[in-house]
């Protein structure tokens, strides 16, 4: 995937996925690396700055094989701000699609209208 792409939108997608249930850092990344390519040096930063920044709060868990583990809990400020960028991503992504489908959805039809337009 594109870099540019990725960097602007996998702090959505951690927010969405702490809006779903309280996760451990590593948990976070499984979750994500299933769609995106993504490692503990993004999803870290990512997580330490959202919780100074009051959108989660940490605790910890005991875990069945090693030491306890850092959970991140999601808190109203933290769900607030996740509505606000996901509406903000919704109609920013409704804008794009709205440009790259002025051509057709399907690459055979973008590239006909595009042989039909240079022919001339």
């Amino acid at each position: 995937m594109n870099a540019q792409f990725k960097r602007g939108i996998i702090e959505l997608c951690v927010l969405s996925e702490l809006a779903q249930e309280d996760m451990y850092g590593y948990q976070i990344i499984n979750e994500i690396s299933l769609h995106l390519d993504v490692n503990e040096n993004t999803i870290y930063p990512i997580l330490r700055r959202l919780t100074k920044e009051g959108y989660f709060q940490t605790y910890l868990q005991e875990s069945s094989g090693g030491p306890p583990r850092k959970y991140y809990k999601m808190t109203e400020q933290g769900f607030n701000f996740y509505l606000k960028l996901r509406d903000e991503w919704d109609r920013f992504i409704g804008g794009v699609y709205d440009i790259l489908n002025k051509g057709g959805k399907k690459n055979e039809e973008i590239l006909r209208r595009f042989k039909k337009r240079t022919e001339k």
